[in-house]
């Protein structure tokens, strides 16, 4: 292996060093919450919850679900699914007034939704090195022509999503607790999801809603 190669290799190495170390950066931050003032400690734990969620790509819709179901069934609740009735926009709050019958037949005490959207975008890590020149000559390698190592060319942008959760009693329709949280975009969607509904019922749980 020449100089030149084990130069580049090097430089190579440092730049997916620096690209996990960016990806690394990412985080999830709850924004607001509310709560009910009269909301009773602990009302939802060990419950029947009705549990869905929308999205505009199907497969961030079942990631969503799937983790909002692991985190009921964590507190006690027993999740039901949320029937497939029209009215639901893709990304935007599902109007839970219109699950409130079908709630209670299921003998779910709350319905609990959670929609996710696109909150920022970030351009894929396509960047390049710079390495210093390299001149032959009978000393060897000096400096001059600078060598540019692209990276990464061509990886796709990353998204950041935000998670929107709320919860409704299903005895009189009333909005119980809700909160917001988002993430920094990475191209790693499942843990996105998963960071933002544990995000969402850390919340939850400082509200005492299970």
């Amino acid at each position: 292996m020449t100089r030149l190669h084990r130069r580049l290799c090097v430089a190579a190495a440092v730049a997916v060093a620096a690209t996990a170390l960016l990806d690394g950066c990412a985080s999830t931050r709850l924004d607001a919450q509310w709560a009910d003032p009269q909301l009773a400690p602990g009302g939802l734990r060990g419950a029947r919850v009705m549990v869905g969620c929308e999205a505009y790509d199907l497969v961030v819709r079942q990631l969503c679900v799937d983790q909002l179901n692991a985190e009921v069934v964590a507190r006690g609740g027993t999740p039901v699914a949320l029937p497939d009735l029209p009215g639901g926009t893709p990304g935007r709050p599902l109007p839970h007034e219109q699950y409130l019958a079908a709630a209670r037949a299921a003998g779910a005490k709350a319905v609990l939704t959670q929609s996710i959207t696109v909150a920022d975008t970030a351009p894929g890590s396509g960047f390049s090195i710079g390495i210093g020149g390299f001149g032959v000559g009978s000393g060897g390698f000096g400096g001059g022509v600078g060598v540019t190592v692209p990276v990464g060319s061509g990886s796709p942008a990353k998204t950041g999503y935000a998670a929107s959760a709320r919860a409704t009693d299903v005895a009189n329709g009333r909005l119980l607790w809700t909160a917001k949280a988002s993430a920094s975009p990475s191209n790693d969607v499942a843990a996105q999801i998963g960071e933002l509904t544990k995000a969402v019922f850390g919340a939850a749980d400082q509200a005492r809603l299970f």
